[in-house]
């Protein structure tokens, strides 16, 4: 993780810094982990398991910000943080950036383009995302 990143996107504004609480981060993980499980099911239609997996994604993606002790009030920036907080590789972060782009043409302007080789990135991103974020805050709690 880059502290220094996180702390130069506070002075930006573009983060706030605030304590990491147990209960808010234990909701996120299991919202996170619902969605994903719920994602993962083929009968659902390929726009709700699109769905799911982006808000499964970004559940576990706000945990990892908040397990470091920040928020964001923006979607975009809480993906892109997860390069700092669980060290997530750019080719898997390109994944979320291509599924966040293609969330708001289907939720600002109607026009729903995904297939099943997005979603199947998405949810291999998301799982690891989960256990990169499961690690993240057990390693926090060893060390309080």
């Amino acid at each position: 993780m880059t502290q220094r990143e996180l702390d130069n996107l506070v002075r930006t504004g573009k983060l706030k810094p605030e304590p990491p609480v147990k209960a808010e981060l234990e909701g996120l993980l299991r919202s996170g982990n619902r969605r994903l499980t719920d994602a993962e099911r083929t009968a659902l239609s390929l726009e709700s398991r699109f769905d799911l997996a982006y808000n499964a994604a970004h559940a576990l993606a706000l945990a990892a910000l908040r397990a470091t002790g920040y928020r964001s009030e923006s979607r975009y920036l809480v993906f892109q943080c997860l390069q700092h907080t669980i060290d997530l590789p750019n080719e898997q972060w390109r994944v979320l950036d291509q599924a966040h782009r293609k969330r708001n043409l289907a939720e600002y302007e109607g026009e729903m383009d995904v297939d099943e080789q997005l979603v199947e990135a998405m949810l291999r991103v998301t799982r690891e995302v989960e256990q990169r974020v499961v690690r993240l805050i057990e390693g926090a709690a060893g060390e309080s």
